[in-house]
C-alpha cells in the first residue's frame, strides 16, 4: 500500500472526532456526577443515530452502484428498525439501557462486515469504517457495562 487515500484529511479527522460523544458519556458516568443517567441516555441516542446513519450510507452506496439487489436495500433499512426496537424497552419501563447498549455496541462493532459483504465501499473508506466501528462499538459496550452502576 502506498499510503494514498481518497479520503480527505477532514473526513478522517471528523470521523475520529465522532468517537468523542461516547467518550464524554463515559466520563459523565465515571465522574459520579448527577448527569450519569443522561450519559447513558445520550450514549444510547448517539449510538442509535450513528447505527441508523450507517444504514443510510449503505442505501446511498447501493443507489450509486446501480447494481444493488433488493437485499442491499433491506440491509440498509435494518439499522433504523433495530435502533427503534432497542429503544422500546425503555419506553415500557423494562431494564434499560444496559442490555440495549450492549446489543447496539455489538452491532456497530460488526457493521463493517455488512460493508464488506455489500462490496460497494472503497478500500480506504472500509478501513476507516473498521477503525470507527471498533471504537464506537467498544465504547458503547463500555457504556452498557457501566449501566448497572447508574441505574
Amino acid at each position: 500500500m502506498d499510503g494514498q487515500t481518497s479520503l480527505s484529511p477532514a473526513a478522517r479527522v471528523l470521523g475520529y472526532a465522532g468517537l468523542l460523544p461516547q467518550i464524554i458519556c463515559i466520563a459523565m458516568i465515571l465522574t459520579g456526577h448527577e448527569w450519569r443517567y443522561a450519559g447513558l441516555a445520550g450514549g444510547f441516542a448517539y449510538a442509535a443515530a450513528i447505527f441508523s446513519f450507517l444504514g443510510g450510507v449503505w442505501w446511498g452506496q447501493a443507489l450509486a452502484s446501480q447494481r444493488a439487489t433488493t437485499g442491499a436495500y433491506v440491509l440498509a433499512v435494518l439499522p433504523s428498525l433495530i435502533a427503534v426496537a432497542l429503544f422500546l424497552p425503555w419506553t415500557f419501563g423494562w431494564e434499560w439501557p444496559g442490555p440495549a447498549l450492549l446489543y447496539l455496541g455489538a452491532l456497530i462493532l460488526a457493521s463493517p462486515l455488512v460493508d464488506r459483504a455489500l462490496g460497494f465501499a472503497a478500500p480506504d473508506f472500509l478501513r476507516l469504517r473498521w477503525h470507527l466501528s471498533i471504537g464506537l462499538g467498544l465504547l458503547t459496550i463500555v457504556l452498557g457495562l457501566l449501566a448497572p452502576q447508574v441505574i
